[in-house]
């Protein structure tokens, strides 16, 4: 497998490592597709490999009792899909799912951490990007506990917006409702209220974003707190 240059790729984590700390993983990054759906790893299984999204978006799927899926994280080209390996775990208590097909760079898990071990500038940039996620994801929490829905669903398209790379992107209503935690009934309510404002549109699947200041006015404080976090913690105010 041909080394990969580093002014090739798109993952923001990795294009900010110093050359010397780049070169640590280069040999070891698989270019992979990311298919919609796609299960990344899975809760309480070993998680072998992780990934530097390049393009898409991921989420972090927590399981509740009754069967259902609510998303706690997103993580696009920001980020990384598998810190708790990184961090010396085996195994995670949630899901990693592909909500926007893309693709990725893909390393085995005892090469990141041999990485994370041995390379000061590979760890702090790591560790800055596991509090930015982790900041994310208890926002989330308190966001879906407190306001209402069109609010929450409007912080979710900007996030969404952030990591699509385009104003167009696919989203069906099942998937919403697994990710805010509603019904589907709840999702046509709120998408239908975003829409008659003229902030979005959607048809068959696909979302457009319309009005991204409008958008940004609807949603709640939530995700200008998080963006912030990622822009104090990483330089990038896409959180």
């Amino acid at each position: 497998m041909a080394q990969l240059a580093q002014s090739a790729v798109r993952n923001r984590l990795l294009t900010a490592l110093p050359p010397d700390a780049f070169e640590l993983l280069a040999g070891s990054l698989e270019p992979v597709a990311l298919s919609l759906k796609q299960v990344l790893y899975d809760a309480d299984e070993p998680i072998g490999t992780v990934h530097f999204v390049e393009t898409g978006m991921v989420s972090i799927l927590a399981a509740l009792e009754d069967g259902a899926l609510l998303e706690v994280g997103i993580i696009g080209p920001e980020g990384l899909v598998g810190m708790p390996a990184v961090l010396g775990a085996d195994t995670s208590p949630t899901q990693a799912m592909v909500q926007m097909q893309g693709t990725a760079l893909r390393v085995r898990t005892p090469t990141i951490r041999q990485a994370f071990n041995r390379s000061e500038a590979v760890r702090d940039r790591l560790m800055c990007y596991m509090q930015a996620l982790h900041a994310q994801v208890t926002q989330t929490v308190a966001c879906n506990g407190h306001h209402a829905l069109e609010e929450r669903m409007a912080r979710w398209m900007l996030m969404a917006h952030d990591r699509a790379g385009d104003d167009h992107f696919p989203m069906t209503h099942e998937f919403l409702s697994m990710m805010l935690g509603v019904r589907r009934s709840g999702v046509s309510i709120a998408a239908g209220i975003l829409k008659k404002s003229g902030v979005i549109g959607y048809t068959n699947g696909d979302m457009v974003i319309l009005d991204r200041p409008g958008l940004e006015d609807v949603a709640c404080e939530c995700y200008g707190v998080v963006r912030q976090q990622f822009e104090r913690l990483l330089g990038t105010g896409r959180g």
